[in-house]
């Protein structure tokens, strides 16, 4: 187990390491002038000395990237082009409305997604079973955004029983906090209901075909204990997999998701710094998410052993 750890955490490091890379030439192997780039059109060539002076451009390339790696690895992501603060703490101000969706979403994903694919499998060809089928070509096929503004339309427009848009603070009440991420939370996880639903019923099916599930059902067990005891646990290994999947594929549906929702979250921090050229802020993004990205697929690799005893590394 601890080898296993060791080798996985090194080639974590190694992915690392080619990203840092490739977000660090995205910049500099960009055709033109990157400061020319970042200042616009309309900029003066003594601003784009100071933008290509505050980057350090003028150093030689391994020079930048030894500066650059140095700094990130002190907590120093650099400095925001436009909004003249340090990226860190750009991000951390941003973070809130955006783990609150991430997680708000993944429980409603996991919850209603196992629930439906389990019953689903239950009663294979039954009501739920072809429900699912529909709801997952759908699920699959409409973009986060069109479902976002049709809920919109229904919920917040025509009925009016939630908001719009915007986002409200934990510390301001738990209440207003949760109503006004409804709606950013369904648009958003719907595509995951699907598609962990599905996996979950392939799964359950490819169990409760197995000896021992109907052993169990000729000793007379109960549904519950059957669905939930033997065949859950045993079928949790591929459930778990497409759920760290789905946490990873999460990040880049926030991005949609707070633009649509006018969530003041890291997916419009994103959006801006790409409508602005502030490549500090998108670099130090992109390094974040990857690294959270790896960490989810370390920590489910060694989370099976948890689902099932006789897996060994």
């Amino acid at each position: 187990m601890a080898g296993y750890v060791f080798r996985r955490i090194v080639s974590a490091i190694a992915v690392m390491a080619m990203v840092g890379i490739f977000v660090f030439l995205l910049l500099r192997l960009a055709p033109g002038d990157p400061a020319a780039m970042i200042a616009g059109r309309s900029a003066s060539e003594e601003m784009i000395a100071g933008i290509r002076e505050t980057l350090g451009l003028n150093d030689p390339m391994p020079v930048q990237f030894i500066r650059w790696v140095r700094d990130m690895l002190s907590g120093d992501f650099g400095t925001s082009i436009f909004a003249g603060r340090p990226v860190l703490e750009l991000i951390s101000q941003r973070l809130e409305p955006t783990v609150s969706l991430s997680i708000l979403t993944m429980i409603f994903a996991v919850t209603v997604g196992v629930s439906v694919g389990v019953l689903a499998a239950w009663r294979p060809g039954g009501l739920v079973d072809r429900l699912l089928t529909v709801f997952s070509a759908l699920g699959y096929s409409i973009p986060v955004f069109v479902t976002g503004f049709f809920l919109i339309y229904f919920f917040a427009i025509r009925t009016q029983w939630l908001p719009v848009q915007g986002y409200v603070p934990i510390n301001d009440g738990l209440g207003p906090w949760f109503v006004h991420l409804i709606l950013p939370t369904v648009a958003l996880g719907i595509a995951f209901v699907a598609f962990i639903a599905r996996v979950t019923r392939a799964s359950m099916l490819e169990v409760l075909s197995e000896d021992y599930m109907r052993t169990a059902a000729a000793k007379g067990a109960s549904s519950y204990a059957m669905l939930f005891h033997h065949a859950l646990k045993n079928a949790g290994v591929p459930i778990l997999t497409v759920i760290g999947i789905s946490f990873a594929y999460l990040i880049g549906g926030v991005v949609v998701t707070e633009t649509v929702f006018n969530i003041p979250g890291i997916g419009r921090l994103v959006v801006d710094a790409i409508n602005n050229r502030d490549y500090p802020i998108i670099q130090s993004v992109l390094i974040l998410t990857s690294g959270l990205y790896v960490l989810i697929n370390l920590t489910v690799d060694l989370a099976y052993t948890l689902i099932d005893p006789r897996i060994r590394y």
